[in-house]
Parts: C-alpha cells; sequence; structure tokens
C-alpha cells in the first residue's frame, strides 16, 4: 500500500506550481507515513529536484522525510517492510538515594532515621508549663521551638501528628506561691500601720525561714539573688527607719511604709507563710492561682503564633487516673507505701528484667540536689526523706500535710507527684508508647527518667518513648535565665520589644537543641534578616505588578535565567538536606539568604541592562521562600507572596485595596518626572518629597505597614543626627590651629616650643626620638586639618 497517492502532481510541468500544489495537498494530509518511500514519493521527488521554497514548510518537511529515507538509488526490500519496529533497549537512571529525616535522639545521644511506629501517624507529648507566674522566654525557648519542628513535621514531611501537651496546676511551687499571694493579700486587707509594716519586715528578715536560706544557700546565683533582695530591702528600710525616729507626718510614713513593704513582699510572704501557711485549706485558693496563669500562658502563645496542642490536659482534671496509674504500679512490685505517701522502688526497678533507670542521664544517679529539686521544696523535709527505703526512689503520691491541697486514694489523703502526672496523662491520651516526647534540656533528669521508668513499670514494657527530645537552654546576654533567680524576661515583655514573627526567625537562626543566647545581638540578627527577605519580597511583587499580555508574562531564558533556575534547585535542594538533618533551621536560612542574594545579583543586572528580569522565575523564587517561611510558621495568612501587610483589624486583601490608588499617583509621578526631564533636570516638589530626576528608571512601589514607616523614619533621623553630630564634632577639630592642640593637655606635656609642639613630658623629661616621630604625624594632620578650615573660611563654605 502505497503512503500517498501524488499522482495527479505528475502532470504539472513548473516546477515553483509543482511545489506550491504539494504544500497545498499536504496541508490536510498526514504525510509522513511508514518507514520507506513510494513509488509515487519517489517519482515526485524526483520531479522536484530540489528542496521546496521555506515557506512550504508541509512541502519542504516531506521531501527532508524523503530525502533521510532515500539510502541510495534504490531502497534495499527490508526497509520497505511494514509493521512496527521494535522499541530499543532502555535502562533506568542510576539515580541517588535521597536523604531521610534525622533527629537528634537524647535516647540514644545521637541523630537517628525517624521512623514512627504507624506509618505516617505521629503521637507527641510535650511537657507544658506549670503555671505559677507569668511565662517568660525560657518558657518561649521550648514551645516555640517545637512548634517549629512540629510545623515541620506536619506541613513540609506530611506527617499526621497528634500533639498533646500537659498543664501542671498541681505543684510544690504552686502551693507554696498561692498561700503566699493569699496571706500577704489577707496582710495587706488588714491596712497595718507604718510601724507595724517596719516591725513585721525586720523580724522576718532577721528569722528563719530568710536568714536560713541565705546561710546555706551555695548555689552562686540563687546567693547573689537573695543578697540582691536584701540590699533592696535594706535601701527601703532606712528612710522608714529615720521618718518614724524624726516624727514625720503620718502621710509620709504612710508613704514610705508601701514602698518598703512593695520592696519586701517576697521576704514578707516568706515569713507569713511559715507562720500562718499550714492554716490555709481552702482548696480554690490553691486552683484560682494557676488557672489566672494558664490563661495569662494561652494568650501568650497566641501572640506567638505557637499552634495549640491537639489535646490539653490538667493534672487537677486527671488525679483519678493518676491514682489508678499509681495503684497498678504498686501492684506490679515497683511501688511501696509509707506513711500515706508512695514512692517508685528504683532499685526494684532497675534489678528487673528488661529495665533500666534513668536512660537519658545514667551519670545522674544519686544526684541529691537534682532529685531533691525534682521533689519539690514542700517534700524534702527531714520526716518525709526518711519514708524512703533509698534517696534514689521518688515520690509518686504525697501524703497531703496542712496547708496543701488534698483529695481521697488508698493511701489516704494526698495529692500526686510531679513526675507520675505527665506519665498518667500521656498514657490516658497516647497509650502504652509514643513516638516523641518533648521537654527542656533541663527536665531530662530526674524528671525525665522518671518518668520512664515509672510508665515502662505501669505498663511492663522498654519503650514507652522512642525519640526524647529536649530543646537547648535560654540565656538573657550570656546570663543564665531563672524563674526562682528571678533573672527572666517575660514573655509579654519580649514582644513590647520585638515582633513574635522577629523572636521566631533569632529562634529559626540557632539549633533547637542548642544553647540560645537572647540579646540584643541575636535579636538585631533576625531584624536584618527579615528586613533582607522583606525588600526582595517587595521588590518582586513590584516586577509583577508591571502590566503584560498573558504571552508576555513567558520569555526566553539567557544564560542568567538558567544560572539563577539552576542556583534554586540547588538551594532548594540544600535546604530540604538540612531539614532532614535534624531539622536544622540555620542551615536551612542561611541557605534561603544566599538565594534571594542571587536573585537580588540578578535583578540588579537586568535592572543596570534596563532589561526586565524573568517574571516567571522570579515569582517561582518568591513563592517557594514565602512557602517556607509559612512552613516555619513565620508567615500567617494567604498572601502568595511575602509578609502580610497591616496589623490586626486591618483589611487582609490591603494590597489589592491601596495598590491602584498608588499606581495612579505613581503615574502621576512619573509624568512629573517627565517633565522634569524635559526641563534639562529641574527639580520638582510633590507635597514632601522633592523629585530629582538623577536616573530614568521606572519608580518602584513597595507597601509596608505604618509601624515599620514610623521605624525607619525614626532610625534615619538618629543617623542623620549622628552624622550631623560627626561633622560638627569634625568642624570643631578643624578650627583648632595645630600650635594649640598639644598645649591643652598638661597632664602629658610640661614645655613646648615655639610653634607648640611638646619638648617635654608632665615630668620635665625630654621627648624620646620615637615619641616625637608618632607626634609629628598628628601635628601634621591637624595642619592639613587647620588649613582646609582657612580655605573653606575664605570660601565663605
Amino acid at each position: 500500500m502505497s503512503a500517498f497517492d501524488y499522482g495527479f502532481l505528475l502532470g504539472i510541468t513548473e516546477e515553483l506550481q509543482t511545489s506550491q500544489a504539494l504544500n497545498e495537498y499536504l496541508s490536510c494530509r498526514s504525510y509522513v507515513a511508514g518507514f520507506c518511500p513510494s513509488a509515487a514519493d519517489a517519482e515526485v521527488f524526483a520531479l522536484l529536484g530540489r528542496p521546496p521554497l521555506l515557506h512550504h514548510v508541509h512541502a519542504l518537511r516531506w521531501y527532508r522525510h524523503i530525502a533521510a529515507l532515500q539510502l541510495g538509488p534504490e531502497t534495499p526490500p527490508e526497509l520497505c517492510r511494514k509493521g512496527k519496529r521494535l522499541l530499543p533497549p532502555w535502562s533506568p537512571p542510576t539515580g541517588s538515594e535521597p536523604p531521610k529525616l534525622k533527629l537528634y535522639n537524647s535516647l540514644t545521644r545521637n541523630k537517628e532515621v525517624f521512623v514512627p511506629q504507624n506509618g505516617k501517624r505521629v503521637l507527641w507529648y510535650c511537657c507544658g508549663p506549670t503555671v505559677y507566674d507569668a511565662s517568660h522566654m525560657g518558657h518561649a525557648r521550648s514551645y516555640i521551638s517545637f512548634d517549629i519542628l512540629r510545623r515541620i513535621l506536619m506541613n513540609y514531611f506530611r506527617y499526621d501528628v497528634f500533639y498533646c501537651m500537659n498543664i501542671t496546676d498541681i505543684d510544690d511551687k504552686i502551693i507554696r506561691r498561692a498561700r503566699q499571694n493569699y496571706l500577704l493579700e489577707q496582710y495587706r486587707q488588714k491596712k497595718p500601720t507604718a510601724s507595724q509594716i517596719l516591725k513585721d519586715v525586720l523580724t522576718s528578715r532577721e528569722v528563719r525561714p530568710f536568714q536560713a536560706k541565705l546561710a546555706e544557700t551555695t548555689d552562686p546565683d540563687k546567693k547573689q539573688m537573695l543578697e540582691k533582695l536584701d540590699s533592696a530591702v535594706s535601701a527601703a528600710l532606712g528612710p522608714l527607719q529615720g521618718a518614724v525616729e524624726s516624727g514625720t507626718s503620718d502621710a509620709v510614713l504612710l508613704n514610705h511604709a508601701q514602698v518598703l513593704l512593695e520592696e519586701a513582699k517576697d521576704l514578707l510572704s516568706d515569713w507569713l507563710d511559715s507562720q500562718f501557711g499550714s492554716q490555709v485549706t481552702e482548696n480554690s485558693i490553691f486552683s484560682l492561682l494557676p488557672k489566672y496563669w494558664e490563661g495569662e500562658y494561652h494568650k501568650d502563645m497566641e501572640a506567638l503564633n505557637v499552634l495549640p496542642p491537639d489535646v490539653l490536659t490538667r493534672v487537677s482534671e486527671y488525679v483519678p487516673e493518676i491514682v489508678d496509674f499509681v495503684k497498678k504500679i504498686v501492684d506490679n512490685g515497683y511501688g511501696y507505701e509509707s506513711n500515706g505517701s508512695v514512692y517508685f522502688d528504683t532499685a526494684k526497678f532497675d534489678s528487673s528484667h528488661n529495665h533500666s533507670y534513668a536512660k537519658l542521664v545514667p551519670e545522674a544517679v544519686g544526684d541529691q540536689k537534682a532529685l531533691e529539686e525534682g521533689e519539690g521544696d514542700l517534700s524534702i523535709s527531714a520526716d518525709r526523706l526518711s519514708e524512703k527505703r533509698s534517696q534514689n526512689d521518688f515520690a509518686l503520691w504525697k501524703a497531703s500535710k496542712p496547708g496543701e491541697p488534698s483529695w481521697e486514694s488508698p493511701w489516704g489523703k494526698g495529692r500526686p507527684g510531679w513526675h507520675i502526672e505527665c506519665s498518667a496523662m500521656a498514657g490516658s491520651i497516647l497509650g502504652e508508647s509514643m513516638d516523641i516526647h518533648g521537654g527542656g534540656f533541663d527536665l531530662r533528669f530526674p524528671h525525665h527518667d522518671n518518668e520512664l521508668a515509672q510508665s515502662e513499670a505501669y505498663f511492663e514494657n522498654d519503650h514507652w518513648v522512642r525519640y526524647f527530645l529536649h530543646t537547648g537552654h535560654l540565656t538573657i546576654a550570656g546570663c543564665k535565665m531563672s524563674k526562682s533567680l528571678k533573672n527572666f524576661i517575660t514573655i509579654k515583655d519580649a514582644l513590647a520589644k520585638n515582633t513574635a514573627r522577629q523572636l521566631r526567625l533569632a529562634f529559626l537562626m540557632h539549633s533547637w537543641k542548642d544553647t540560645l543566647d537572647y540579646s540584643n545581638n541575636t535579636m538585631e540578627s533576625a531584624i536584618q534578616y527579615e528586613k533582607f527577605l522583606n525588600e526582595f519580597f517587595l521588590n518582586v511583587k513590584d516586577i509583577l505588578r508591571t502590566p503584560t499580555d498573558i504571552t508576555g508574562q513567558f520569555e526566553k531564558w539567557e544564560a542568567a535565567e538558567i544560572d539563577l533556575n539552576k542556583s534554586f534547585y540547588g538551594k532548594r535542594s540544600a535546604v530540604h538536606e538540612a531539614l532532614c538533618d535534624n531539622i536544622d533551621t540555620r542551615t536551612a536560612l542561611e541557605e534561603m539568604r544566599a538565594l534571594v542574594s542571587h536573585s537580588n545579583s540578578y535583578m540588579a543586572s537586568r535592572k543596570s541592562a534596563r532589561l526586565m528580569p524573568n517574571r516567571t522565575l522570579l515569582q517561582t523564587i518568591a513563592v517557594y521562600l514565602t512557602d517556607m517561611l509559612k512552613t516555619f510558621g513565620a508567615i500567617e495568612g494567604t498572601e502568595a507572596i511575602g509578609f502580610p501587610v497591616g496589623g490586626n483589624g486591618e483589611s487582609a486583601d490591603l494590597e489589592s485595596t491601596v495598590m491602584p490608588y498608588l499606581r495612579v499617583l505613581s503615574d502621576f509621578r512619573e509624568g512629573v518626572r517627565k517633565i522634569a526631564r524635559e526641563q534639562k533636570g529641574k527639580c520638582l516638589t510633590l507635597q514632601y518629597c522633592v523629585l530629582c530626576v538623577l536616573e530614568r528608571l521606572p519608580t518602584v512601589m513597595k507597601l509596608v505597614d505604618r509601624e515599620t514607616l514610623l521605624k525607619e523614619k525614626e532610625e534615619k533621623r538618629k543617623r542623620v543626627c549622628l552624622f550631623l553630630f560627626a561633622q560638627m564634632a569634625k568642624l570643631a577639630k578643624m578650627k583648632i590651629p595645630p600650635s594649640e592642640m598639644f598645649r591643652s593637655e598638661l597632664d602629658k606635656y610640661s614645655a613646648f616650643d615655639d610653634k607648640g609642639f611638646p619638648t617635654h613630658d608632665s615630668e620635665g623629661k625630654e621627648i624620646s626620638k620615637g615619641q616625637i616621630k608618632k607626634l609629628r604625624k598628628l601635628y601634621e594632620v591637624q595642619e592639613k586639618l587647620y588649613n582646609d578650615y582657612l580655605q573653606m573660611s575664605q570660601n565663605g563654605s
């Protein structure tokens, strides 16, 4: 069967007409069929003699096809066999093994490949706050860091994370603080006289427990805190004592007394608690304090853009479950009752098959200081410590003493131990084994080691937690941060100085598991990183707003675009590798910075060449960076590119609303500039801006919020002031004649020559040759400055 029927063309004698007729014929037919020419193909091919004209595209394509198939005067018959040719052999590419997510597991102290127990489902428990005071940056260190890890696991690695967190609202610290606040408030309501306040403060300062605490404290940080408190009280005592002795008016006395009461409130409340704490028995007193501070904690987390947990458990709501949990541990042989309290038998557990005590920090076993801190201030009295079989044992259930809240149990009225709370609540929600347990580094021992022991004693397994993640410490300008030491910055105070995004960027720029120093330098780095990214986003948005038709969006790629695209995919791959490597956000942000730098260089080169950058490529890069920042929790909102503009209460679509008006203003400015160019560079004034036409580039429009503009305006004002001060100082120095510059330094020199050059030092000794050489250089510099000043004065400048 012939591929084509070209017989009618054989009657046409004109070559051009033949080519034209062939082109028209082929324009509506398939003419590349089969693998060898037909007789008609051969005859028409011979008739043409040479390729058709270029504009006869169909005829030219057919001609080239036939020419390629003709191997000689006659085509071998085996090439003219009809039928399908076999596919050539194919082999898959070698490829490379993609990186696997690894997490630093405190149980092994190594980075381990992350393998959830149930497919993509991840069960995660995080130790929450003990709510007795304002949340501080130490809390932010843990909860922002875990929020970043959680978001990356969910939104980048696509795990189905189920996140459970607790609120500790029953604890020794809460009990003591609630009693102290209650007793101090009762004291204030009695409106004591100035003399009574003076007497009580002196008493609380001189007797136990303060003096005992001050004398017994060996920790240098705690001792410094107590000494600082004592100094503040001493400073406030003086004025009141002086006023009492001099017989000052009651109003003045009361004023001094209130100042003293404020400075000594910690000291006084501690003393009141030691005197009357056992009389505070109403359970509601112990619940009001944690309820208030839990509410403040949630407000702080919302302000920091920390996702709420999927499940939140409160100790006060799980007391029955805790009692059952303790009972089973005792039934399994790992706990024992003593004087109404229940303790965990660490020796029995550690000697049991498949069990090991202190998996996280085995070297800390026997650290009595750490163990006592884990038991709580109200639970380390001599009688309590004597109840235990071993000093390493810890309380599962504490018999309540007067002045403590209590619940019924098989062992009498009492309250939960600190460590058992997390075990019972996590076990109730997540079951016998979880994928991830998170907490602060300082919780490893004894808290988390005790959690592991009692939970594995309850479930009789050795894998209650598969991966233990611990966030690093937070220091404040290099110093240890501690709420108990009163060396902390509240989250609200931090947010008054920096935005939630800036705080998060600061955390992202450091490893989540290492110590983070919260300082001016740290925050300045985060602020500059934010500005760097924002400037890039604003520039890309401006480019994308440039009008173009639908086909104009796709431009030919030259070497610069190919290079930038190669960089984009390289950096994206590097970001992925960094996130697989223990979620290394610090390296990821550096790779993103490098990508922005390359993009900025590309835009600058196109601008200098007066060419538009490739819109699609820049948009792809900007969207990727925005998506990564959204993944990290640094951007909230639906904007495809960049940081959202406007604060709370403003329209989310502010940019699309405002930009049309700004475009009109921009076009007007361009018109003004055009007129200025036509007027040979004369400057025209638009509102407060002087439009001096120095270049012919179009206006770049960047929409930023009011606060940012005000901050930049203030920074510019400061820079101008510094510049003016520097210029004034320079001018003042220029006015000094070289003959006078050393004469004022009588503390250094005692004799001078006729040009004011020093010859002897202040002790009357001759200036050495080496010193003369140095002074001569200074003299010559000043001489030049002074001559420049005289020249400026003569010119009237």
